[in-house]
């Protein structure tokens, strides 16, 4: 059973790279997105935006870091979201992303003026974050 809470999220800067959603392609953005910043010591993201239908891989941007060239730039925007934290080994908890997703709109509407979030706080922990 997975739990669910409110939190409030602050705005954070971003790079990222954009892609259709889709499987396959969510699969390429995260090859590209890796291969181009360290890991190690980094917040990464996935960002869906439900009305343009496209998906981000996205590493924070901390004060002090120079910008990557052939990432985009941006912002993951603040605000209150719906969590659920998910934990498991990849690739069986990646699997568990979209029906956790379905199961958080189930309960609360969400804003579709902002993208639903991936955090990937460890290799086996993601927090996912509906936007409300």
């Amino acid at each position: 059973m997975t739990d669910f809470s409110e939190v409030e999220r602050e705005e954070i800067a971003v790079q990222f790279v954009r892609v259709p959603d889709g499987l396959d392609e969510i699969a390429r953005a995260w090859s590209e997105l890796e291969a181009l910043v360290a890991l190690r010591g980094r917040h990464f993201y996935g960002a869906y935006d439900p009305v343009a239908d496209d998906y981000r891989a996205c590493v924070e941007v901390r004060e002090g870091d120079e910008l990557v060239p052939g990432l985009g730039s941006g912002t993951l925007p603040g605000g209150r979201y719906l969590r659920a934290r998910l934990r498991g080994e990849p690739p069986d908890v990646y699997e568990r992303i979209k029906p956790t997703f379905d199961a958080l709109a189930a309960r609360e509407a969400p804003d579709e003026s902002r993208p639903s979030l991936e955090h990937y706080r460890r290799h086996d922990e993601i927090d996912l974050l509906l936007p409300i």
